[in-house]
Order: C-alpha cells, then structure tokens, then sequence
C-alpha cells in the first residue's frame, strides 16, 4: 500500500471514530441479541433471541404472512484477536477475520467476535452457521485501496453486471447474522465522485489537494482517472460493456454495496451501526426469511446511490426499529430491473416495516425504480419522516414492466418534506427529488403519447394508505400513472396533509379519498386530470378557500363529490373546458 492510501486510511478511521461517537450519544436500540455463547457448548440457538422488544411485528398486518424465521447459531465462540487481529486503526486484518471466520465454519458455526477497538480490513467473506458480532465500542473500517476488492459478476441497480467485491459479502450462505453495537465503516468517501456543488469552497479545496482527478468541467472530482473514465451520463452507473475486461478498465467507478447477502436463508441483522458505504448501504438480494432490526443506517447526505436498505427480490423479511440518515433512498423495495428483472422473475413478497426513523433521504419508504420482477404484500406502519426529500415514493418507468400490488401503508407522520409527502412518478428519469445542477427535470417529464402495452409496461395497484400526518411539504399528493396504464386503486383515508400544494391525480384509474384534510398555501386542495373513477368523500381544506377541488382533461369521467364537503360547490369546484359533461357528479 503506498503513503497515500495508508494516510486516507488513518484519515478515515478518524473521521469513522468520531461518527461512532456521535452515535453513542443518540437512542440505542430497544431490543438487543442475546446471544451469549461459550466455545465449549455445541447446542444451538437462535442468534436473533431478544430480551425485550416494544414492536409487535406481525400485529395487523393485513395479508398472510409467515413467521419469519431467524436463524439458529452453534453455541461456539471465538474472538479475531485469536487469530492474530490488533485493533489499533493501522494493522490491516483481512486474514484474521478470514481465519477466524474459517475456524467457526470447521466446528459447524458459532459466533465470531469483535472486541472493542478500530479493525482495519478489506472485505469479509461470511459463511453459514456464522454470527459476526461486534461489540460495543469496535469500529471495523474497510480498507481504502481498490485493490483489495477484485471485481465479481453480480447484480447492480437490478442489471447482471460486473461489480468490485463488497466490503461484507455472502453467497448462498443459510444461518447468517450481523450483531452487537458495534460500528462497520465502508470508507464511502474513497469511492465516492464528489459534486462541487454538494461542497463549500474549503471542502471542495481540501478534496482535490487529497488526490484524485477534477472532470474537464471542473464540476466533479474522481478519485482516480480510472473512476472518471467510467462516468457516463448513460451509464446510469452500469456501464454497457460486454467483456470483463472493459469492466477491468474501469473498476474504480465500480462502487460495491457495503452489505452484500445474495440467495441466502435466515438472515439476521441486529443492532450495528452501517455507515459510509461505497454504494447501497445494505443489500439482500434474493434472500428469504430476513429480519432487520435496531440498526443506525448513515451515509453522508450527498452520497451519490447512498442507499440505506435495498431489499431485492426477497420474501417474507421484517424491518423494524431502525434509524436511517443516509444520501439516497432509505427503505427501498426493489426487484430487478428492464429485461434482466423480467428474466430473474423474483418479485419482493411479504414485507413488514414498522416503527423506522428516517432523516435525511431521497424517500423514506420506498417502491422502485428497479421493480421488473414485481412488489407484493408489503406493510408499512408507525414510521417518522424527518426532512426526507420524499416521505412515500413509488417509482418507474417505461421499459421497467412488473407490477406493484397490495401494499398498506398506516400511521405515518411526516415534516419538512422539500418535495411531495406521498409521490407517484411512473416517467422516473433517475434524478434525485431536489434537483442539482447537472440534472433536468426535462428527463422526467409526463408524456401524453398512448403506447401499446407490453410486458414492459410498468403496473401500480392496490395501495391503501391511512392516518398519514404531513406538518409541511410542498406538495401533499402527486399520483402519477401512465397514460397506456393507470395508476389503479389507490386510496388515502383519515389523513392530514398540510403543503404548499394539495393533491394532484393525472392518469389515475379507481382513486379514493375518504375523511382527507389538506391545507394548503395555494392552488386547490385537489386537482383531477384524465383520471376516472374518483370517489371522494369528507374532504375539508382551510376555511374561505374558494377554489377547491379542479377537475378537466377529456380522458376524465366518473368522478364523484360530496354536496356536503362545499359550502357553495358551484364556485369551489371548477370545471375545465375540455370535460365532458357527465364525467363530473356533485351529490
């Protein structure tokens, strides 16, 4: 390793140990593991055993959900000190974690532990039957040098592409947990391309004197000139080669997840912190019976693709009572995407998402962009949004296919939201919700043309939402389908939506909304266009507001409002010229 890398490492470890500072001084989580082993004990028990929880999970869930099964480790044990590890943020530990990982395997599994103390590494290879443990106080921190992680054929932003191995990775692997309070540390700001415009002025300086290349444009600084030659804008950061070795050319732009757990069964993660990751934070694909639980998830705010949790193609998971603070979307649904989502034909299936605190984020819960393989049965409930530049967000687009069914979403709140609370965009072009300089929203624009459909036709349906609370957006409701194929069957009930703007509906096919109030700044409380089937039913918005509820377009018809929701419906539901005359009822 030359000067430079072994000085970013050190750098790194200070910046990590100061985060984990910080966040020992926030709440820690309720419900702890309890998985005190001996090395001398061969029964097994579960990894994930609590001594306390204050999440019921499976309580009103509104479809058929199994018990989602938690693995069950061998009581054995072994510290990677044992094996030669020193934490003292210089010695790298690679063999030591891979040995002692090696050890636990021969004895049929147990729990490897991580002792206080800042464990630099390059990645760790997890294995069945094994609990990774880090205990209070440890600060494991993934090397800095490229070199340390080869790349592998594996799944990205739901493309089969080429990939840099992930700092914790497993394959195939059953029985297989993350635990303790520990810190893992992904060294995100390595990888990462920096907009200048994310910077101040001392920041961005203090960047470039680091190392690295600034693009021609002077606008975004690369780690290496490696990095920047495989930026293209469209790439959409999956570059379209054919052969490893152009990926090879290109490897450091090729960012890992942090967490990366593929086709594996009983998987646990229970109270770490995962923090400034490369890419995504943490990523099971293709995963069963998964369980995520009172985990702090941080990426600095301006990480590109710095995703809290992408749960790809799996079924029967529960996430709850964690903490999200990270650059891109939190709690993200996926399930491939285009073509190789179709081929893969895996859908995400019987989630349960309770009791989670996002702060900053591009959405706080999320369905998208990458659903080709399909969404069903997902619940979210009791969640806080804190400053997400989206609270719900559902994404897609032409191309994609797949369908997005049954999903139930209750007792939300939500406040200083930039953008919309709840956001349907099915013209999703890739920009984040608060645009920068490099982006246009021109590349998300509604197109009104009415396409044949195909299976790449994107499909939203059956999503029920309920006592949403919104203290400040700038918009309540954006619902947004395609013109071929309708959102359909949407229904808000018992909710407060306090915004700049209210709710819009354009392309939207059986919306309801029953015992809404939505305040708004200005413009009407709702807007309807080319949509159908709207019931709505106990509507209230602020007193004196004169224009209410907006309806036109020719493709709309059967929408009906309540006579007793108006004190003079003649002037406070306005009609636009091209609506025909039977499509609007007042009764």
């Amino acid at each position: 390793m030359n000067i430079r890398k072994i000085t970013v490492n050190r750098f790194l470890a200070l910046v990590a140990l100061a985060g984990m500072l910080q966040v020992s001084c926030q709440q820690q989580p309720i419900a702890q593991t309890n998985t005190t082993a001996s090395s001398e004990a061969n029964t097994t028990t579960s990894a994930g055993a609590t001594t306390d929880t204050t999440t019921d999970v499976y309580a009103g869930v509104e479809f058929d959900m199994p018990r989602v099964q938690e693995p069950t480790i061998p009581n054995n044990s072994v510290s990677i000190t044992d094996f030669g590890a020193v934490g003292d943020g210089l010695t790298k530990n690679t063999e030591a974690f891979a040995k002692a990982i090696d050890a636990m395997a021969a004895k049929g599994g147990g729990r490897v532990v991580i002792p206080r103390g800042i464990w630099i590494t390059g990645p760790i290879t997890l294995k069945s039957n094994i609990n990774l443990h880090a205990e209070a106080g440890a600060l494991v921190i993934f090397s800095a040098n490229f070199d340390d992680y080869p790349l592998i054929y594996t799944s990205f932003e739901g493309l089969n592409t080429y990939r840099s191995i992930s700092p914790i990775n497993g394959k195939d692997l059953e029985n297989v947990a993350i635990t303790g309070k520990g810190t893992f540390d992904g060294s995100g700001d390595a990888w990462r391309p920096t907009k200048k415009s994310k910077l101040t002025d001392a920041q961005w300086k203090n960047l470039v004197k680091s190392g690295g290349v600034v693009s021609e444009d002077g606008k975004t600084w690369y780690p290496s000139a490696k990095s920047m030659k495989g930026d293209s804008k469209d790439n959409f950061n999956v570059p379209d080669f054919k052969t490893k070795e152009e990926f090879e050319a290109v490897k450091d732009y090729l960012r890992p997840v942090m967490v990366s757990l593929v086709n594996c069964k009983k998987v646990l993660l229970d109270g770490p912190t995962f923090q400034n990751s490369p890419a995504w934070n943490i990523h099971p694909l293709m995963c069963e019976d998964v369980t995520i639980r009172n985990l702090n998830v941080r990426n600095p705010w301006y990480s590109q693709n710095g995703d809290g949790l992408d749960l790809e193609s799996c079924k029967n998971s529960v996430i709850y009572d964690n903490t999200f603070d990270v650059g891109d979307d939190a709690i993200c649904i996926k399930s491939g995407k285009n073509k190789d989502g179709r081929d893969r034909g895996i859908p995400t299936e019987n989630v349960i998402i309770k009791n989670n605190i996002v702060y900053h984020g591009h959405g706080g819960f999320v369905v998208g962009s990458e659903m080709s393989g399909g969404v069903k049965n997902v619940h979210v409930s009791n969640c806080t949004f804190i400053g997400t530049d989206i609270g719900i967000r559902f994404k897609s687009t032409r191309g994609r296919g797949g369908v997005v069914e049954n999903i139930y979403i209750s007792n939300i709140d939500m406040i200083n939201i930039p953008t919309q609370a709840i956001s349907f965009n099915l013209f999703y072009g890739g920009n984040s919700p608060v645009l920068d300089d490099t982006q246009s929203s021109e590349t998300e624009k509604r197109d009104e043309r009415l396409l044949p459909v195909t299976e790449e036709t994107p499909s939203f349906k059956d999503i029920y939402m309920r006592n949403i609370t919104v203290a400040g957006a700038d918009e309540a409701v954006a619902l947004q389908g395609l013109p071929e194929m309708n959102l359909k069957n949407v229904s808000i009930e018992n909710s407060i939506l306090k915004a700049t703007k209210g709710i819009t509906a354009v392309d939207a096919d059986g919306i309801k909304l029953k015992n809404v109030q939505v305040i708004t700044e200005k413009g009407p409380a709702l807007t309807i266009y080319n949509s159908k089937n709207i019931a709505v039913k106990g509507l209230k918005y602020k007193d004196g507001q004169e224009q209410v509820v907006r309806v036109l377009g020719p493709l709309t018809k059967n929408v009906t409002l309540e006579t007793k929701d108006f004190k003079d419906a003649s002037k406070q539901v306005s009609k636009g010229k091209d609506l025909s005359a039977s499509a609007l009822k007042v009764e």
